[in-house]
């Protein structure tokens, strides 16, 4: 049976894909669910009382996050 569990090398860093979009360089998510999941672990992990919204880049075929 092969190893299913995967684990990152503390010392490897991981730089998500990003677009620019205005004056900003943002994170690239794949899919809304992607994103929207994403937008949920950054309300919860920075203490965020307002939620985050989704929206797909006007630029290319991803989606972002934004607190407007």
């Amino acid at each position: 049976m092969a190893n299913r569990n995967k684990h990152l090398n503390p010392n490897q860093s991981y730089d998500p894909p990003r677009c620019w979009v205005g004056d900003s360089h943002k994170i690239c998510y794949k899919t809304r669910e992607e994103a929207e999941l994403a937008a949920r672990v950054a309300e919860y992990d920075h203490h965020i009382s307002a939620k985050l919204s989704v929206y797909k880049c006007e630029y290319g075929d991803h989606w972002h996050l934004s607190s407007n």
